[in-house]
């Protein structure tokens, strides 16, 4: 239910995104900024966040260390290296897609690459806030939290 709840999140942001840049400032039809937004969000979930955010990093938040500092900040550290790793991922993929789905999809594409390039930029910042939800939400055991069938929230 959290890879739900995370796949709707991350939807709705590309989404709003591309509908303010692609519809909004590049006049591309509604229909195809959604198009091109589902298919942006499955293939960087599955890439970004599944294979490059969630099994990326040196596994310091699953060592076990007598010094509970050292063990948080170790996770903290973890933490950022997949963030950046898995944001820069999402940056070059969201403009390939966007590129490549645009030109595909949209007649007299002239302007694509410039819309491609602001809105994968836009969406990376919109990621690195997303990894941060993942990490507490989706993928506690590399947040350093033991997973458990009853969690209360």
């Amino acid at each position: 239910m959290n890879h739900v709840k995370a796949l709707i999140m991350k939807f709705l942001m590309i989404a709003v995104v591309l509908l303010v840049i692609l519809t909004g400032i590049y006049d591309v039809e509604f229909e195809k900024t959604l198009l091109i937004s589902l298919v942006l969000t499955l293939i960087a979930y599955v890439l970004g966040d599944l294979m490059i955010f969630r099994k990326t990093g040196d596994g310091a938040s699953n060592k076990q260390t007598g010094n509970n500092h050292a063990a948080g900040h170790d996770r903290h550290e973890d933490h950022k290296k997949r963030n950046m790793m898995a944001t820069i991922a999402d940056i070059v993929l969201s403009f390939l897609v966007i590129w490549l789905l645009g030109d595909a999809l949209i007649e007299n594409a002239e302007d694509i690459v410039q819309a491609a390039l602001i809105s994968a930029l836009v969406i990376g910042a919109g990621e690195w806030f997303f990894h941060k939800y993942l990490d507490k939400n989706v993928f506690p055991e590399k947040d350093g939290r033991a997973v458990s069938k009853n969690t209360h929230r």
